[in-house]
């Protein structure tokens, strides 16, 4: 079944199971491309309901990652790694540092980061055991937490979108309605007030949802009705497949646009919205800021590079609606193309230059030196 389930999702590089009882470690390291560069994505610790399920997940989000670095133009390719497990009573020091070793028997080919379940005293317990890690503590050279930074960039994201449907620069008084109030989905709400949109928020810990409530005097809704509530942007920060065959008919938005990966349930629900009129920013793109953040790691650390990094998804992503209204496609389709054609361009480059761009990465310093 595991190799139906890999074929099915993608032509990846490699896919690894690891397994260590003594630590209580399950889990799974997707990579899928490489051709830009080494696979950099998070480590996701969730309790999956069986392995067949946790293999989904990985697969899914390690392709998402290669066309991310891609579409965002970064000399990087696509990976996922996921722990199978209850992130609130089963980690362990022994536990990451086992799977930092399994990471470091890769040299270089997939460096791992922070990612849902997972928080960066967990990436420093993988520090210790590999170089290859991104989203350390700021003490140790790192960024430490990605999230501020995925937020910002769906921000630009959500300023790009209403700029194409709502022909206006300002979010004052765009209603948008947020799913998820993880550390993305927190950040961007902070954002969102700041430019005095109309927010509406969802979770399914009520502890966050009463806390924003009373913080910012904001109205509330079930995860579930607030999808398909009346509003101009519709903001999926949770998991994914909020866009689907159930929720499309009922949606009330004009613009889907927020940080959750996968946020469609399948490629054609994207051509879905386009016959519907709902603008959608591709999450691969508009989600791209954590990932522009833990690059500009890789090449020493600077918030205000960060920051300015991640203040390009805003062109990225009227690049995307560019190219979807010059070829009448949907937007999604169009990111595809947008970042499968740098793929290609750069991988027929080296094929046909051998040397220097074709060797493996030996070691972090000279990745990061090579990036430069």
């Amino acid at each position: 079944m595991s190799f139906e389930l890999i074929k099915h999702h993608g032509d990846h590089e490699e896919v690894l199971f690891l397994n260590n009882s003594k630590v209580g470690l399950r889990a799974i390291i997707a990579i899928h491309n490489t051709t830009l560069g080494p696979a950099l994505g998070g480590t996701r610790m969730w309790n999956y309901k069986n392995e067949d399920e946790a293999l989904v997940d990985v697969l899914r989000l390690s392709r998402g990652m290669t066309y991310k670095a891609s579409a965002a133009g970064l000399n990087l390719g696509g990976g996922k790694a996921v722990i199978i497990g209850d992130p609130k009573t089963q980690k362990s020091e022994a536990m990451f540092r086992a799977f930092g070793a399994y990471v470091n028997s890769l040299h270089g080919m997939y460096i791992t980061a922070e990612d849902v379940g997972t928080t960066v005293k967990d990436m420093e317990y993988i520090f210790m055991e590999t170089p290859y890690v991104t989203g350390i503590p700021k003490a140790f050279g790192g960024s430490g937490d990605p999230s501020p930074y995925t937020a910002h960039g769906v921000l630009m994201g959500i300023k790009a979108s209403v700029k194409e449907k709502l022909a206006t620069d300002s979010l004052e008084g765009v209603r948008v309605a947020v799913q998820g109030l993880g550390n993305v989905g927190s950040n961007l709400v902070d954002y969102l007030v700041a430019e005095k949109a109309i927010i509406t928020i969802a979770d399914i810990d009520k502890v966050k949802v009463k806390k924003f409530e009373d913080k910012y005097n904001l109205k509330s809704f079930s995860p579930d009705e607030i999808v398909t509530s009346e509003c101009d942007v519709f903001a999926p920060c949770a998991l994914g497949a909020a866009i689907n065959d159930e929720s499309l008919p009922k949606l009330q938005c004009k613009i889907v646009a927020g940080g959750a990966n996968n946020q469609l349930a399948e490629t054609r629900h994207g051509d879905a919205l386009k016959e519907l009129d709902i603008l959608y920013a591709p999450d691969f793109v508009i989600n791209a800021g954590g990932l522009m953040n833990v690059f500009v790691e890789l090449e020493g650390y600077s918030s205000e590079r960060a920051i300015d990094k991640t203040t390009q998804v805003y062109d990225n992503m009227m690049n995307v609606f560019r190219i979807a209204k010059q070829e009448n496609i949907p937007t999604e389709r169009a990111a595809m193309h947008l970042a499968q054609e740098r793929i290609d361009s750069i991988g027929d480059l080296r094929k046909h230059h051998q040397g220097r761009m074709s060797r493996p990465f030996s070691t972090l310093k000279e990745m990061t030196d090579r990036q430069k």
